[in-house]
């Protein structure tokens, strides 16, 4: 008489390991994703402060070749339209139609937008931004001020940067307050971030955090009135 033999092992998985490794899959998916997430929102962030860079060397450019900055272009300007992205002023000797807009990116041979796909926001001091005189090197003297300060939250007192004559702003990834290419303005701003989209003389740069993306630089005073004495514009 032969020995029973043993029933044939099954060898699948069974419903309780296939969820396991279901939820292992998930799990590292998931964190995958994030990770690919978060290197995107860091290299879109550097890419926008890079281009921010770039634009403040093309004003401090633009002011040694011309004497003055640009004027803003207008914000609400499509992209079809014949004079977007130029100086809004009436003409070349003419005072500019505005102080708050957006970077007036034709003008100065730049990308329009930022890695979000909105414009920059800028701000010029009407006295750096004025026509040259005739005769005049500059539009603006040695003891010319500005008058935009850049503090480190809407409610502080003190100053990081004053008497600055131009500011730019990228609004960062959540877009509130920038300008988009169909001439509309993101609604929504609030606190720090509206004190960038508000067309006042106060800007606010700081770490990203607590609903606040903005990306801020702007023209040192110093900065100018050296790189204007070096291009021979102010004595």
């Amino acid at each position: 008489m032969q020995p029973l033999q043993p029933p044939p092992r099954n060898l699948g998985f069974t419903l309780v390991e296939l969820a396991i490794v279901l939820v292992i899959i998930a799990l590292l998916t998931s964190g995958l994703l994030m990770g690919i997430t978060a290197q995107r929102a860091s290299a879109e962030s550097t890419d926008a402060q890079r281009q921010l860079d770039n634009i403040r060397e093309a004003l401090l450019g633009f002011a040694m070749a011309n004497g003055r900055l640009p004027c803003p272009a207008n914000p609400a300007l499509t992209s079809a339209d014949a004079t977007v992205g130029t100086e809004d002023r009436p003409n070349a000797t003419s005072a500019c139609n505005r102080t708050y807009g957006v970077i007036p990116w034709v003008t100065l041979g730049l990308p329009e937008a930022d890695p979000w796909s909105r414009r920059f926001t800028y701000f010029a001091s009407s006295s750096f931004s004025g026509p040259v005189a005739t005769g005049a090197l500059a539009s603006f003297t040695l003891a010319t001020l500005g008058n935009a300060n850049i503090k480190d939250s809407a409610g502080s007192s003190a100053n990081i940067a004053s008497n600055v004559p131009a500011v730019v702003v990228s609004h960062g990834s959540n877009g509130l307050g920038a300008w988009q290419p169909s001439g509309t303005q993101i609604a929504g701003a609030v606190g720090d971030e509206l004190e960038n989209a508000n067309s006042t003389l106060t800007f606010v740069s700081r770490t990203p955090g607590n609903n606040f993306d903005d990306l801020v630089t702007w023209v040192a005073p110093g900065i100018l009135m050296a790189k204007m004495v070096a291009a021979g514009r102010l004595p």
